[in-house]
């Protein structure tokens, strides 16, 4: 059971918005600064090589700038390391939901052969500490990953100068003939759920089935404009390749999302899209700070 708790790790949001912390791991500021320990410590892979930081860079919004994500040895894993900004309000983790809770997410990269390639239990061994607290702290820390205080927060909050007439005009296409707000949604601007929107088909063939079909988790969009490139291939470079992609209705297939389909938008409504877009990006933070 999860409870609505610590209001010092409350993003920016212009929302009351708390954080779901569940019963058995309180936020202590000591797991905290444990976690981020552990976040940045190599000795959780295999040879020693990389860390959680090295796919999740703090100067990137905690994604890597990679189309896939590289582990030890050099060795390819299968998608794009996504964004882990805001994830403590997550409800379905991984690129296919595969896993629902944080503490479980946690150690789930350390064990991949094509990420850290440790057994989870001798990386727990490796930094002396038992199961439970390795988890425990990487996901106490995980969630105090914040972004907030964007220009469109501001503008949520009643400040009308925190976007451009171009933006504004972008923020309407976002939540009408965009059809954006059909996934993104709420606070985190994803709706957490799983959809098909072509990015796993390629002239009719399934490249990866994802959660399904091919269906994959709507990523948020925070910080968007600095976490490319995007899909969970990391197929699309650019935000207005993005754009294009759902503005021409995606890659058909037969299992595709009904809410895929052509817009019919301009070239100037597309560039506004764009404009919008990067508004979301605001003041990412972790606690402790280093």
């Amino acid at each position: 059971m999860l409870l609505l708790l610590l209001a010092a790790l409350v993003i920016p949001l212009g929302l009351d918005l708390y954080m779901p912390v569940p019963e058995v791991n309180p936020i202590t500021v000591e797991k905290l600064e444990l976690g981020r320990r552990l976040f940045n410590d190599p000795r959780l892979s295999r040879d020693g090589s990389i860390a959680c930081a090295s796919c999740h860079k703090a100067e990137r919004a905690f994604s890597d700038g990679r189309a896939i994500a590289v582990g030890v040895f050099g060795r390819m894993g299968r998608r794009n390391a996504p964004a882990i900004v805001n994830r403590g309000y997550g409800r379905a983790f991984f690129w296919d939901a595969r896993v629902q809770t944080l503490e479980e997410q946690v150690l789930k990269p350390i064990e991949d052969p094509n990420e850290m390639d440790l057994p989870i239990n001798e990386a727990a061994v490796r930094v002396g500490l038992s199961l439970d607290d390795l988890s425990h702290a990487l996901a106490s820390y995980v969630r105090s990953i914040l972004s907030g205080d964007s220009p469109f927060d501001r503008f949520l909050n009643g400040d009308r100068t925190a976007l451009t007439v171009e933006q504004q005009a972008g923020l309407q296409i976002f939540r009408g003939k965009g059809n954006c707000t059909a996934c993104h949604v709420g606070p985190n601007l994803s709706d957490e759920r799983l959809h098909n929107t072509g990015v796993a088909w390629r002239e009719g063939v399934l490249s990866d089935p994802g959660g399904g079909n091919g269906a994959f988790k709507t990523p948020t969009l925070r910080e968007i404009a600095r976490t490319g490139p995007y899909m969970h291939d990391g197929s699309i470079s650019a935000l207005d390749d993005v754009v294009a992609y759902y503005e021409r209705g995606g890659n058909a297939n037969p299992f595709l999302d009904s809410e895929v389909r052509p817009l019919g938008l301009t070239g100037v409504e597309k560039e506004a899209l764009v404009a919008f877009l990067r508004t979301l990006s605001g003041h990412v933070t972790q606690e402790p700070s280093h």
